[in-house]
């Protein structure tokens, strides 16, 4: 369940790039391990994040976790839809689920993330 062509990052979110443009969600491991998604806080359209910055929330029925930038850049859109339907993050975390799309300010910072076959071996040892 971990697609291919997309990059990961070790606190599990992916990223999926078209040019400039980077599409954001939890990987299915993740919500796997958060359980049923209850609220997701997102920034502002507009909002610049650096790499590695927190810029959001889960809240689980289990926990709260913290969301992290895998790239720098421009918040360009957030998913309208988890507003009201969160569980999307839970039902389909690589397509309806996403959570926001950036405009990169480094593209090249997508190439230090990891592959779908590393992120996978980082999940089968925990």
């Amino acid at each position: 369940m971990i697609p291919e062509g997309l990059k990961y990052s070790k606190n599990h979110e992916w990223l999926k790039t078209d040019g400039n443009l980077a599409t954001i969600g939890i990987s299915h491991y993740a919500q796997d391990q958060l359980g049923d998604v209850v609220y997701v806080e997102l920034p502002a359209v507009g909002k610049e994040l650096k790499a590695g910055e927190e810029f959001g929330v889960v809240e689980s029925v289990k926990s709260v976790s913290s969301l992290y930038s895998p790239v720098s850049g421009k918040v360009v859109e957030i998913n309208p839809s988890l507003g009201d339907s969160p569980q999307l993050v839970n039902e389909d975390p690589y397509a309806k689920g996403w959570l926001l799309k950036l405009e990169m300010i480094n593209p090249s910072e997508a190439q230090s993330l990891l592959s779908a076959a590393d992120y996978k071996k980082i999940t089968e040892t925990k």
